[in-house]
């Protein structure tokens, strides 16, 4: 095979799995492996109650999970859409995320569980909705803040980018 075809093959292969590999990539999940601490509090005649539960959500795949609402109702991973994903840099200078989520599921019992919330950098904040009928059985409100993750350790090996060695 002559260098000419070679590269003409080459060329070829790249583009094509290029190609290949932008048609099967699924769009980014924004809030994928993250984890919240809220605190719940239950609204009764719209007024919210004196006390809270502390509580975990986990966002993973599409999906969230949250103990307090495993706990009370059984729901496990729940699907959501995440409705606005922008940026904005505030009076500091710093490039700050924001979500607006919405998630709701129906269960075999027709209750319907609506939750929408936002999140502000590392801020939460939102309600829980469950209905039956289109009349409200029970709402939340929670908010909280993300989670902190140690960053992981460096092994002896590993070398560090901005050691400039």
């Amino acid at each position: 095979m002559s260098t000419k075809n070679a590269l003409r093959f080459l060329s070829l292969a790249a583009l094509f799995f290029f190609f290949t590999n932008s048609m099967i990539r699924k769009e980014k999940d924004p809030l994928n492996k993250r984890k919240y601490d809220i605190i719940i509090i239950e609204v009764k005649d719209g007024v919210n109650g004196k006390k809270g539960a502390t509580d975990e959500l986990e966002f993973k795949d599409g999906k969230f999970f949250s103990t307090f609402l495993f706990d009370k109702f059984e729901y496990k991973w729940l699907k959501y859409k995440v409705t606005k994903d922008s940026t904005y840099i505030d009076e500091t200078e710093t490039e700050i995320d924001y979500f607006e989520v919405e998630s709701s599921y129906t269960d075999s019992k027709d209750q319907t569980f609506i939750m929408t919330l936002k999140i502000d950098n590392f801020a939460i904040d939102g309600e829980m909705k469950i209905t039956k009928n289109d009349k409200l059985k029970k709402m939340f409100v929670f908010n909280g803040k993300e989670k902190y993750s140690k960053p992981k350790k460096k092994k002896d090996g590993d070398k560090d980018p901005y050691d400039g060695k």
